[in-house]
């Protein structure tokens, strides 16, 4: 890598051309010039071919005989063993029985997972909301220009604002709020953000955080209890991450015309 280094040097700093850094470093005129006009330093990486699992070809048949399953009582269902031997007699599966049942119970866990989640009820009570940034292009006075937008939710009612700014700094997240604080005439309880540097510091253990000053004063001043996502777990407020989407497909595209104090987006259920 010293003498790659070298070459490059040699070519871009000293402009040498490629015959005499063929000559100076003693290589191939061939591998110097790879070098010397070489961008891409990253290391190729290196595809390994997949072994097929004996059971992938397999996975759709089992997969619809478990879902048939389902719908029957639970003395009629096949076992582990019963699929293993219609796989074997029908299809002419050749792998072991313990193959079969592995797959058989990883597969009915994941099942009972799928269940338990889709009839899982979020239900949010009245009063907290949701605050989260988004990205997006505007004409800003006659410049299109990449601007950033404060989604503001309730997810007790679906209502949502949005106010567009140029950046996600202190003073624009205060300055969005404040209109928004002014836009439905009160302060909710509890907002909840992510980790934002315009309003955390650094994150502690569980609820733990340091807040930047001018936040925690902004906080005292409104009186609302601010509440922070855990790290990576923006789904906590899943909320307003759903409104940051809507709000560009359905209210971005095309992109609006505005200044910083003439545009402002409200949506209701």
């Amino acid at each position: 890598m010293a003498q790659q280094q070298y070459i490059k040097y040699l070519y871009e700093q000293e402009e040498c051309s490629i015959a005499e850094i063929s000559r100076r470093v003693g290589i191939n005129w061939r591998t110097a010039a790879k070098y010397a006009k070489q961008n891409d330093w990253n290391q190729p990486v290196m595809q390994t071919k997949r072994r097929q699992s004996i059971m992938e070809p397999f996975a759709d048949i089992v997969n619809t005989w478990l879902m048939e399953d389902k719908l029957k009582p639970r003395k009629e269902r096949r076992s582990a063993a019963t699929i293993y031997r219609q796989l074997r007699d029908q299809y002419g599966f050749q792998g072991s029985d313990r193959t079969v049942r592995t797959y058989v119970s990883h597969r009915k866990k994941e099942l009972h997972t799928e269940a338990q989640e889709k009839y899982l009820r979020l239900e949010h009570p009245p009063g907290p909301a949701q605050v989260d940034f988004g990205t997006s292009h505007m004409v800003w006075d006659g410049v299109l220009r990449e601007i950033k937008y404060l989604a503001f939710s309730f997810p007790y009612s679906n209502a949502g604002f949005c106010v567009p700014v140029p950046s996600e700094n202190a003073e624009c997240l205060l300055y969005a709020m404040i209109l928004v604080f002014e836009w439905i005439g009160g302060v909710p309880p509890e907002i909840w953000f992510d980790n934002l540097p315009a309003a955390v510091i650094s994150v502690g253990k569980g609820e733990q955080r340091k807040l930047t000053e001018i936040f925690h004063r902004f906080m005292l001043h409104y009186r609302f209890e601010a509440k922070f996502c855990n790290s990576g777990k923006g789904n906590e407020k899943g909320h307003v991450e759903n409104k940051v989407g809507y709000t560009r497909r359905n209210w971005l595209i095309p992109y609006p015309k505005v200044s910083i104090n003439s545009y402002r987006i409200s949506y209701s259920p």
